[in-house]
């Protein structure tokens, strides 16, 4: 599949099935993850994986995970973040936000749903999960098998800006 293909095809999925995720697809989810660039390359970010169901019920507790056999607590390390010099600007969100889409966009080639989770009580995942003062829970990827019909591909036309909106160039 080509990656405009991928992207198009993804979308937010909010009703799974019981199937669980097989083990080959999580890991090649996690490698996408693995490989995603970060600020400097200093990687200030840690994974949860939560499939068991006590640690999905105690996700529960925190978001509305649409009864996924997986999901995964994407956190931001803020020992490890680079911060930009000019405005001390963090930059560990855009750095978990970028391995959250590769995990995303993965997770599409491999015929999994997935939707992303900001809306959550991080105090929650961070009483439940133990976390440390320095990571924060900064989204929940969840992922599964849609239980939903898939909304048409070229449906971008419709629900987006046009792009003459999204986009200026400089003049020469």
């Amino acid at each position: 599949m080509e990656f405009l293909d991928i992207a198009k095809k993804r979308y937010s999925v909010r009703n799974y099935t019981e199937q669980k995720v097989e083990a080959e697809k999580l890991e090649q989810i996690l490698e996408a993850a693995y490989v995603a660039p970060t600020a400097a390359n200093l990687q200030p970010v840690h994974l949860i994986v939560a499939q068991s169901e006590e640690a999905l019920q105690k996700v529960g507790k925190a978001a509305n995970i649409y009864n996924a056999p997986v999901t995964v607590i994407v956190c931001a390390d803020h020992d490890k973040a680079w911060v930009r010099p000019f405005d001390h600007k963090n930059t560990c969100d855009i750095d978990a936000s970028i391995l959250t889409d590769h995990m995303m966009l993965q997770a599409t080639e491999l015929g999994l749903g997935s939707v992303w989770v900001c809306y959550f009580k991080p105090d929650v995942i961070k009483e439940e999960f133990a976390l440390p003062d320095n990571l924060e829970p900064v989204n929940i990827l969840v992922i599964g098998y849609a239980n939903e019909n898939a909304p048409d591909e070229d449906r971008h036309e419709k629900t987006r800006i046009p792009v003459k909106q999204l986009v200026s160039y400089d003049k020469l």
